[in-house]
């Protein structure tokens, strides 16, 4: 933050009266230092001394505005708002400097006086009150290397104001004249090259912003407004804290300036954009005089439910706090304050103001003081406070000041006075050191050492940037390369006792110099806005609960969000996660999104309703294959089942009854046996149940072949061959089979899909050449059958089995063909169902076709179950 904010006129002002008065100097055969003629004298409280401190505090708050006619010279300037507090700060540094003077034992021999001026909270009247601090005394000789006005005083205290201090800093630093303000903040006054001769007992806003960061990181507050005043301090202090608090992540809603006139059209505008915002958490960066505007205009329009943040010029601000004035917005308001200490004796010496003494009578900023606190006059000193006297008694000068009770006399909270206490052992510490210095040692000169008793301002602004030393409260005081000292502030609460006085509690501190953390809460201790107890939310869009994420609105902060429930498989179990986290393999996300667990297991098992589906249909259709076993049983001497076949028709109902049954070694867990049992069992049964209807189909043939003319054929394939064949079709399945579980079994295997909830387990077929071997050879019996029966599926009627096996293989063909790309493409345990599906549906097909229409006949026409209708309807044929 540089100065560019400090009025340009103002600016030009102190650096054209700095190189004027320096070039002057120069030129004139007589080093000396003169006011400017025809400059008017200010009010000054002075106290001679063999050292004389310069003092400048804001006694009062406001200047009255000028009609200039510029036709005659202006009017003396009229200040008005007499502040007790400040008054109190200039006490200190008297009550310090007698302290000094009565001990004698820092500066034995040496007395210090001082020559205090009232800046009236204003840069023109601070610069003034500077330049009739140079004086125009005589200066004596000095080293030609360093050039510089030696006026009445070597070291100036103050101003407190930000704004003051710089155009005062900037003035004095042409002169090498050290400055040691007590409250101005301002990061730019750390600019060594700009302002040489500046130091503070008051930590630089770079340590404030800092803190104020950390606290709005701490609480978790990424919706922040700020409110600055329209100066050095408050507009220098709240551009850092933008760019620090968005370096956290947080954003700002508003970025708010209060204007120097506090017209009620400039405050409504302000709240009005408090109010669409949409903060809960407001920063007011400015000193108390415009905070106090603000919050007068928060007052007027009715603005409640925001938790203030207060910058240190205001945080401990008595004008704030009094009773029943601003209580209802600023209970609960938080803020960092200058670290609080005691003063002994302070209290007693600023309450013992006696008017008969003659330094009372020459304090020209007594008057005002005794007026204001006792509501009462000395006399009208002019025409235009006539009417602002009259209704006032007048004051007696014995009024005693401890029978009223005023900000004044308040020693509980001694933090700024504090400042200027330290400020004034500091010079007294750097003109220790310069009496005590020893020839070899001297700033400039190592020959010649500091006249005490005449201190040259540039001596004493070099052992001032050296001083080391523990003050009564045990803390240490020295400055650093920029002239700051170590920044330690009270993070204090505004709370309301139980006489609904408030009260300033310290809930935390924020320590620079701290190893184990810079910034400390005590939670448990904080009142907030509307006496709530918990956190206020301050946020541009609702937090993220667990199980989602916050996901960047176009054309918004990035603060600014929309919630998005992360998806399968990913979690987030923290509030406003930036992005999800993928599940480790094998596991999931539960429903909530919260949670990785386990994947789901899932197989064909007994107890879903797939798995019990196809257990039913399984048992189902052994059981009707054993119904038709009974029935042929029970009928085996009828010629319908005679002329069949009836071994084979037997031996294929048993295989049929085998390959229903084999269909439930495909439900249940897999397992290293049950992956080898379904597949080999599937295999060889289906072979045994092919080989069955080849032996059918070639003795179909056959027999036709056996009853033409000459034909011995039939020999050849009875009985026993017939077995033969089927024994020998189906060995070498049971050798193919064999072959791939020594190779290469089917085994269990986790199929676990990076998309999907379920863990599947099926069995895997080992090797896929011993498993299409296995469904090969039971399609080329099955084809083998299939042209069999085509071609005998013109014979005479006695023989129209031939025709029964041509459907059912042609069933049993359609199926299978139907299978292979179906049990391709199937994911998980679907590509199991797939092909329990076609073992089904072909051992239905071939136990329909082959014995649904004997059955028919068996069962419900028996007039056709005789020798004579099979022999009539071949004849007929023939």
């Amino acid at each position: 933050m540089d100065s560019k904010n400090i009025p340009t006129t103002t600016k030009l002002l102190a650096l054209i009266v700095g190189v004027l008065l320096h070039n002057s100097l120069q030129q004139e055969s007589e080093d000396v230092c003169r006011i400017i003629p025809g400059s008017m004298s200010l009010p000054v409280l002075q106290k001679e001394g063999d050292v004389v401190l310069g003092g400048l505090f804001s006694l009062h708050d406001k200047v009255l505005e000028q009609s200039l006619t510029f036709q005659s010279a202006p009017a003396p300037t009229q200040c008005t708002q007499f502040n007790f507090r400040t008054f109190r700060w200039m006490q200190t540094m008297i009550f310090a400097i007698e302290e000094i003077n009565r001990h004698g034992t820092l500066l034995p021999n040496i007395t210090l006086g001082y020559k205090i001026y009232d800046s009236c909270s204003t840069p023109h009247q601070a610069l003034e009150a500077a330049m009739e601090l140079m004086g125009s005394k005589e200066e004596p000789h000095r080293p030609a290397e360093v050039k510089g006005c030696h006026g009445t005083v070597p070291v100036v205290i103050g101003d407190g104001g930000s704004t003051q201090s710089l155009v005062v800093a900037r003035f004095l630093g042409v002169f090498y004249v050290p400055q040691v303000s007590y409250f101005s903040s301002c990061a730019c006054l750390s600019d060594k090259k700009e302002f040489p001769g500046f130091l503070r007992t008051m930590p630089s806003d770079f340590f404030q912003v800092d803190a104020l960061a950390q606290l709005v990181k701490y609480f978790g507050w990424t919706w922040v407004g700020v409110i600055a005043g329209d100066d050095a301090y408050g507009r220098g202090g709240a551009n850092i804290f933008v760019e620090e608090v968005q370096k956290l992540g947080a954003c700002i809603a508003l970025h708010g300036i209060i204007p120097k006139i506090h017209s009620h059209e400039k405050m409504s505008n302000i709240i009005s954009n408090i109010r669409s915002s949409g903060a809960k958490v407001i920063l007011v960066f400015a000193v108390e005089q415009d905070a106090e505007a603000l919050f007068e205009g928060v007052l007027r329009e009715g603005l409640t439910g925001i938790q203030w943040l207060a910058s240190e010029a205001w945080s401990t601000a008595a004008v704030l706090s009094a009773p029943n004035k601003y209580h209802q917005i600023l209970q609960g308001s938080m803020g960092f304050a200058i670290r609080r200490a005691e003063i002994p004796e302070l209290q007693e010496f600023l309450l013992q103001i006696d008017w008969s003494k003659s330094d009372s009578n020459k304090n020209p900023f007594l008057i005002p003081f005794w007026e204001e606190v006792f509501l009462c006059n000395f006399g009208v000193l002019d025409k235009s406070q006539e009417n602002t006297t009259e209704s006032k008694p007048p004051c007696t000068g014995t009024e005693d000041l401890r029978s009223v009770k005023k900000i004044y006399s308040d020693v509980s909270q001694l933090r700024i006075s504090y400042n200027v206490y330290k400020a004034v052992y500091a010079i007294a510490n750097a003109l220790k050191a310069a009496r005590d210095c020893e020839k070899g040692n001297g700033p400039f000169d190592p020959n010649t050492c500091p006249d005490i008793y005449n201190i040259e301002s540039w001596q004493l602004l070099h052992y001032l940037k050296q001083i080391n030393y523990i003050t009564k409260s045990g803390d240490e005081i020295k400055f650093d390369k920029n002239g700051d000292p170590a920044a330690m502030y009270d993070l204090v609460n505004w709370q309301l006792n139980s006489n609904r006085e408030m009260e300033y509690i310290t809930v935390g501190k924020f320590d620079e110099t701290s190893i184990t953390g810079q910034l400390q809460i005590q939670r448990g201790n904080i009142a907030w806005n509307g006496n709530q107890t918990n956190v206020p939310l301050s946020v541009c869009s609702s937090i993220c609960s667990p199980g989602t994420r916050k996901a960047i609105k176009l054309n918004f902060p990035i603060c600014c969000h929309d919630c998005v429930v992360c998806t399968a498989g990913e979690i987030s179990n923290q509030t406003d996660a930036i992005e999800c986290v993928r599940c480790l393999p094998g596991f999931w996300s539960n429903h909530e999104r919260t949670e990785c667990i386990p994947k789901q297991v899932e197989f064909l098992s007994f107890s879903d309703t797939m798995g019990i589906t196809i257990m039913a249909i399984s048992l189902f259709g052994s059981f009707c294959t054993c119904i038709v076993f009974f029935i042929f049983s029970w009928n085996r001497n009828t010629p319908i089942v005679k002329a069949n076949n009836s071994d084979l028709s037997f031996l294929l109902l048993f295989s049929l009854t085998l390959c229903f049954l084999c269909s439930l070694t495909f439900i249940g867990k897999p397992t290293q046996w049950s992956c080898m049992l379904r597949h080999t069992v599937f295999g060889i049964t289906f072979v045994l149940c092919i080989s069955c209807i080849l032996g059918k189909t070639i003795v179909v043939l056959i027999a036709f072949r056996a009853t033409l003319p000459g034909s011995d054929m039939i020999k050849w394939f009875g009985p026993a061959k017939q077995k033969a064949i089927i024994a020998l079709c189906t060995l070498v399945q049971v050798i193919i089979c064999t072959v791939w579980l020594l190779v290469a079994p089917p085994s269990p295997r986790r199929l676990m899909p990076r998309e999907s909830a379920i863990v599947v387990l099926l069995c895997e077929e080992g090797s896929a050449v011993g498993f299409a071997l296995v469904l090969g050879y039971i399609g080329l019996l099955a084809c083998l059958c299939l042209f069999l029966a085509f071609l005998a599926r013109k014979l005479p009627g006695n023989f129209n089995e031939a025709r029964l096996i041509t459907f059912s293989m042609l069933i049993f063909c359609a199926v299978w063909v139907a299978f292979v790309p179906a049990y391709i493409s199937s994911p998980g345990k679907y590509s199991t169902l797939t092909e329990v599906f076609a073992i089904l549906a072909s051992s239905y097909g071939l136990l329909g076709c082959m014995f649904a229409p004997k059955c028919y006949i068996i069962l419900l026409r028996p007039e056709k179950n005789t020798k004579k209708y099979l022999m009539s309807k071949a004849s007929m044929k023939l």
